[in-house]
């Protein structure tokens, strides 16, 4: 063989071989076309239990759901949503703080969406925080918005509007006003258990837009949060006053049970009917779970695995 068709060969064999494998995964047909992603913040499983939230509650019964979820530590909103939307801990990610920064260093880890994008996928996100700027600054979303009614009601709006012009395979939607609550009132408080009531109505206004836009029964639904929380002892508010900090009844951020423990909820195409995760579920799984269902390869970096056990 001449020595120019080898070098040819030598170049154009293993290029074949990398886009055959490329091929090979990305083959796999998807479980869903569509996956949404919807956090309570600050929303512990015995909150759900108190509150007025039959929405929640009916799709967790109709689907797979576990009320001993974890997220990671330290169980604060940013980080434990960029393990959320990363697949990965804290300690891969480096995302210790909890605010938008942009001084601060950009998320490098690559996140579902910018993962999902790779694939042709189209990816949004409807948030009630500055702080999930951060997502925006990684890139990969081609919806994003922080709705100047950055409660409830304003998410839905937005989150609706999205669903129905764009339809996007990958979608996660944040409601902050349990957060908001349960740091002014307490954690276990009537206006903290009010506000997850009014999140779980603005909840059943999505989920009838989805089924609306013909989008049902091609579409799982991921109900989760971030964090717990906890109200603090009387004595840390009397330090907060004496620092010239005003009192927060309700806390979050330690590794205590209430803190950590999240519901973790999937319902929609192919999750069995009426099922109980019993396997451990953790916040990183989230993203595992999510390109699973898409079809989408998971990295080998990640931290997170699916929760396969949850689906048909």
């Amino acid at each position: 063989m001449q020595p120019f068709r080898k070098l040819v060969l030598a170049s154009i064999v293993p290029l074949f071989l990398a886009v055959f494998c490329l091929a090979v995964l990305r083959a796999e047909a998807p479980r869903a076309e569509h996956v949404f992603i919807v956090s309570f913040d600050q929303a512990a499983p015995f909150n759900i239990e108190s509150a007025n939230m039959p929405v929640f509650k009916k799709l967790a019964s109709a689907g797979a759901h576990t009320w001993e979820a974890f997220t990671i530590v330290p169980s604060l909103t940013l980080p434990s949503h960029v393990s959320m939307l990363t697949g990965v801990g804290v300690q891969k990610h480096q995302i210790t703080w909890n605010d938008w920064d942009p001084s601060k260093p950009i998320l490098t880890v690559p996140t579902i969406f910018k993962i999902a994008r790779t694939q042709g996928l189209s990816t949004a996100l409807v948030a009630s925080k500055e702080k999930f700027k951060t997502f925006q600054a990684a890139g990969g979303i081609d919806f994003f918005e922080l709705p100047d009614d950055y409660l409830c009601d304003g998410i839905a709006a937005a989150a609706i509007r999205a669903i129905k012009e764009k339809r996007p395979n990958l979608m996660f939607i944040h409601f902050g006003d349990p957060d908001f609550a349960g740091h002014l009132h307490g954690v276990s408080s009537p206006e903290k258990l009010a506000a997850l009531a009014s999140c779980d109505a603005a909840l059943g206004r999505i989920h009838a837009a989805i089924v609306d836009a013909g989008l049902a029964d091609s579409s799982v639904l991921i109900l989760t949060a971030d964090h717990g929380g906890h109200d603090r002892a009387p004595e840390e508010n009397d330090l907060r006053a004496k620092r010239g900090l005003s009192p927060q009844p309700g806390t979050h951020g330690d590794a205590t049970t209430d803190d950590v423990t999240i519901p973790w909820v999937a319902a929609g195409k192919g999750v069995k009917s009426g099922y109980t995760v019993t396997a451990p579920v953790v916040q990183y799984d989230t993203a595992a779970t999510a390109l699973w269902l898409l079809g989408v390869p998971l990295p080998v970096h990640f931290w997170g695995r699916p929760v396969v056990n949850a689906f048909e």
